[in-house]
Formats: C-alpha cells, structure tokens, sequence
C-alpha cells in the first residue's frame, strides 16, 4: 500500500481492492502509509474494502493471521522504531499458534538483503520474535532486493516484493495458497 498522506490514494487503492477476484483481502501497511499513522482512524474508513492489520490479529475461514506495518528507522518514514530493545513492543504482540504473520519489514538475515551479498537490513528482534512464535508463514516485504521465498522447516518466508530496488517490477515471489496449511 501506498497512501502517502493523500486521502485520495486510499480511496483510488480500495476502489482496485474493491476489483479483486477475491472473497478476502487483508492489508497491512509500511513505511510509505503515513496517512495510516497520522490519520488512523480516518484512513480506515476509507479502507472498506479489505481488513487493515496495525498491531493485531484477524480469523478467516480458520487462519489466523496478524500484522504490523513497523520496521527499523532509517531516513523519516512511516511506522519506525529505533533499531534494539524498542522493537519488542511490537514483536512482543505477536501471538502463538499464528498461521500467517504479516510484518512490513523482513527478520534479521532473512530475505533482507538490496543485494546479493549486501549487509542484512532486517530487523533482529523480529527475527527473534518469529524463532520464539513459530508461525507457518510469514509475509513481508520493505527490502525490495530480498524478493522471494525461503522455508527453514518450521516457516515459510515470503518476501513479496513487487518491485526492485530501482522500482521496477520483479516477477512474483510465489503465490502463497493459505488452503495448504
């Protein structure tokens, strides 16, 4: 999602949800939704066509999801903690027994790197959080170099990226079908 501080971007995004083959749809946002932190509860009502995840926790269909839209500080973005103990004010909401989690932002080391070779941009404490919680699948995007997935036997991450580094489309990281819990 992309909202900046434009109400008219939320509308214009829901109205392309609001077109979408699909029975649910849940949206968590990022660095980029400032409406979403400065406006909360404006920016969600102009949101009815999807479920908004900020610091919480949704059933459908039996899968329990639950997102945040909070990453590492770095520039002035939406939705930004100081790096260290800080996070764990969000990382210690997420709960157990969690199907999907949804994170903005990627776990330390996974999937978080601009560049091949490149120095991990994601966040440790969530990287901590997701060993402790264990949920099946974890959605994320941020570092657009890190698109694509990884399974280490217990989660499967996705870094869903759509676009690069250079905001050029990528091809898509993998459909994720929650069915196949």
């Amino acid at each position: 999602m992309n909202s900046g501080y434009d109400p008219e971007d939320i509308r214009s995004f829901n109205r392309w949800l609001g077109r979408q083959p699909f029975e649910h749809r849940v949206v968590c946002g990022g660095n980029h939704d400032r409406y979403f932190q400065n406006s909360p509860h404006q920016a969600r009502a102009l949101l009815t066509n999807a479920i908004y995840l900020e610091n919480d926790g949704v059933t459908i269909d039996n899968v329990f999801l639950w997102g945040s839209p909070y990453t590492p500080e770095f520039m002035n973005w939406a939705f930004m903690y100081p790096r260290g103990l800080a996070a764990r004010q969000y990382w210690d909401q997420i709960p157990y027994n969690l199907d999907v989690l949804i994170t903005h932002g990627p776990p330390w080391g996974t999937l978080d790197q601009a560049m091949p070779g490149g120095v991990h941009l994601g966040c440790e404490e969530l990287f901590e959080a997701v060993k402790e919680k264990k949920p099946k699948i974890h959605l994320f995007g941020h570092i657009h170099g890190g698109a694509g997935t990884f399974e280490n036997g217990v989660t499967r991450f996705v870094n869903a990226a759509y676009l690069n580094e250079q905001y050029k489309p990528l091809e898509p990281a993998g459909k994720v079908r929650i069915v196949d819990l």
